[in-house]
């Protein structure tokens, strides 16, 4: 079986550990292991009857769900199929610019929309000093035709940008998409998104992903907040009904659970900080400070070894970097999970 370019792939790990799918412990997806919400489950159970029926092509109760969220009109608003399904319409929409930078190491499913319109990319790493991510973009660069796209927090590194450090780029470029996916796990009063400034940039656009805060990657479900004539354009250029009518209803019921989302604020600071601890521990790693529910980790061994032996000997599923180009086989990417599974993802690490 191939291996897999993204995490949480079971099956091709329960195969190479040779054990059923529901017996891989996996820190190799980014989902919260707190949901899904209660009141999600009950959502979907309340629409089974309503399968017999098309969905809202306008989404007007989603829309409106997500526009109390965050305090928007909700024409500035475009739910998707997961946010990999806007993905692909922002890489249409970056094609037709001269260029996009590309902030490195990125997510596979950057690369992916923007060959399928033949964008040229221009690749702008990050760096890498005394073991803090820093983001320095190349004067030369900064132009009126090119497109800019970066996730924050970023994904791998689990590197925050501040909101003052990515607003003078709005200025110097044609588009700015900034991928916020993970940003939902950012504590409220430490939060960085752009989405409080976006009605005063019409060329910015901000994409959202409820899968990972509240565990519904099956479901496939994101946003895209920009401005409503980019949004009604890219309406044309996809399928009527991209989301089903049991992910609008699980999103909206989750959007209004406020004690799930305390709930995930309190475990989350310290359950990463036990993991980043006891990663530090272990002779030969190196963990980097994250913002987000993952971390990077430096290895002074092969992280694909790691991986398999990891799969073979303890059924726990951890991420390799080997599709992030400027990684290669010296890092490797772990979910946060609660206390139990982290120490025991620890006591193997010790052991391998």
């Amino acid at each position: 079986m191939r291996q897999p370019a993204h995490g949480g792939n079971l099956a091709w790990a329960a195969a190479l550990a040779g054990c059923p799918p529901d017996a891989i412990l996996d820190f190799s997806a980014s989902i919260s292991p707190l949901g899904p919400p209660n009141s999600a489950i009950a959502a979907i159970k309340s629409q089974i009857g309503n399968l017999k029926h098309y969905p809202d092509p306008n989404y007007s109760e989603l829309r409106l769900a997500l526009s109390h969220f965050h305090q928007l009109p909700p024409e500035w608003i475009l739910p998707g199929n997961g946010s990999a399904e806007l993905l692909t319409l922002i890489g249409r929409e970056l094609a037709q610019l001269a260029a996009t930078i590309l902030i490195t190491p990125a997510f596979g499913d950057y690369y992916r929309t923007l060959a399928a319109y033949n964008a040229n990319v221009l690749e702008c790493p990050l760096s890498l000093v005394t073991g803090h991510w820093s983001l320095f973009l190349d004067k030369g660069q900064k132009t009126k035709d090119k497109g800019l796209l970066l996730n924050n927090p970023h994904n791998p590194t689990g590197k925050l940008f501040t909101r003052e450090s990515i607003l003078p780029y709005l200025e110097q470029f044609a588009l700015v998409v900034v991928d916020e996916a993970f940003m939902d796990f950012v504590l409220p009063n430490e939060e960085q998104s752009l989405i409080p400034v976006v009605q005063e940039y019409p060329n910015l656009v901000v994409l959202r992903s409820l899968t990972k805060f509240y565990s519904l990657p099956g479901l496939r479900l994101g946003y895209a907040i920009a401005h409503p004539d980019c949004l009604a354009k890219w309406q044309l250029w996809r399928d009527p009904w991209p989301v089903n009518t049991l992910a609008a209803a699980a999103a909206i019921a989750a959007l209004q659970d406020t004690e799930f989302q305390q709930q995930t604020w309190a475990w989350l600071p310290p359950a990463r900080n036990q993991l980043f601890q006891g990663l530090t521990e272990i002779p030969g790693l190196q963990p980097q400070a994250s913002a987000a529910n993952f971390l990077l980790v430096e290895s002074q061994e092969s992280t694909s070894q790691l991986q398999q032996q990891l799969l073979k000997y303890h059924q726990i599923l951890i991420r390799d970097c080997l599709s992030f180009k400027e990684l290669g086989d010296r890092f490797f990417r772990v979910a946060v999970r609660e206390e139990c599974d982290n120490q025991r993802l620890l006591t193997a690490l010790k052991e391998s």
